[in-house]
């Protein structure tokens, strides 16, 4: 574990530590623990554990216990690591709190295999509730995605968890987000029907370590270019506007939704502060590789980006109401600051 990290699972123990005492003495079962949003939770909660003396019991599924065992050897050695696949979860036993945060985020898996990829979301969620069945109507989290409003218009500066898309609006080919808005039904309807009792939460993009650089993420990849000496390369025209939570709010955030949110009330979690990626790549630059440029590959000889391109971009006003605080405690640049600080300790450490 990094420096930078345990600073942070620090911050995230301050922030959150009246919603880590509501768990004390639980049984909590994890699906999508190992990815970037389940290992950050995973380890706060085992930080929470240990500072607080919780007394919690908490069962991952993964379809690699090695691999995780690997990488998060302390980690894997405290909780239980249940094998086992999403569309097929098996039973982790009588439990008192769940989180379902298992999707497979890949681009290229959703353009290669769109049917796939929606039924595994939606076969997902029918397993993790049968295999919760027993426990009753405990709360379960989900982390579903703003990708399920479709394109956000672009007169609408924050996207509200009211908004309703218009019929057609998300292409047949976007398969994550009709499988996330799949999902979210089917869980809603359980929980009425008395299941488990559905904690919903929309996510939108984040920052922090633990992200993949060398994933789809416009973040990482621009932190992944600046490490390596730059330039820093934006596909695009650099006109798309998203907004950045850092890992140590988003998971004080999805602590607040889990345990004292609105069953069956959706919640947003994201950024609202908007920048454009031509911006971002600039920012990035500033910070990580001051002077080794910005290459914008739709913008001609002197062109700057606009900010006019597709948004997307959260209204968290919801979710600050059940946080009683803004939703935001790091500003983006100290969040790029961190993250790459993180890669270059994480390289020395391998």
């Amino acid at each position: 574990m990094t420096a930078r990290i345990r600073r942070d699972l620090e911050a995230i123990l301050t922030a959150s530590h009246t919603d880590f005492g509501h768990l004390r003495g639980g049984r909590i079962f994890i699906t999508g623990g190992t990815g970037f949003v389940g290992t950050w939770i995973v380890a706060a909660l085992h930080h929470a554990d240990t500072a607080l003396g919780l007394g919690l019991d908490v069962t991952i599924l993964t379809r690699n216990p090695a691999a995780f065992a690997r990488r998060e050897p302390e980690l894997a050695t405290w909780a239980t690591l249940l094998p086992g696949d999403i569309t097929t979860c098996p039973s982790p036993g009588i439990v008192d709190y769940a989180i379902h945060a298992a999707t497979p985020a890949s681009a290229a898996f959703n353009d290669a295999h769109p049917d796939l990829m929606r039924s595994t979301i939606v076969e997902g969620m029918r397993s993790v509730l049968a295999a919760l069945a027993p426990s009753g109507p405990i709360p379960l989290l989900f982390t579903s995605s703003g990708a399920i409003y479709g394109p956000q218009p672009l007169e609408l500066e924050r996207i509200p968890e009211s908004f309703e898309p218009a019929i057609g609006a998300i292409e047949p080919r976007n398969a994550y987000a009709l499988g996330k808005r799949d999902a979210e039904a089917i869980a809603i309807a359980a929980s009425v029907a008395g299941g488990a009792s559905l904690r919903l939460a929309r996510l939108f993009a984040f920052v922090g370590p633990h992200l993949p650089l060398d994933a789809h993420f416009a973040i990482g990849n621009f932190i992944r270019d600046a490490l390596a000496g730059g330039p820093i390369r934006v596909a695009g025209d650099g006109t798309a506007v998203r907004s950045y939570l850092y890992a140590s709010d988003m998971v004080s955030a999805l602590l607040a939704v889990w345990l004292r949110g609105v069953p069956d009330r959706a919640y947003n979690v994201g950024a609202q502060e908007a920048v454009s990626i031509g911006e971002l790549g600039r920012l990035v630059e500033s910070v990580v590789s001051p002077g080794r440029g910005v290459e914008i590959a739709g913008l001609g000889l002197g062109q700057l980006p606009t900010g006019a391109g597709n948004r997307y971009v959260p209204a968290v006003s919801r979710l600050e109401d059940v946080l009683g605080r803004p939703i935001c405690s790091v500003d983006l640049k100290t969040a790029v600051r961190s993250t790459a600080d993180w890669a270059r300790q994480s390289e020395q450490q391998t």
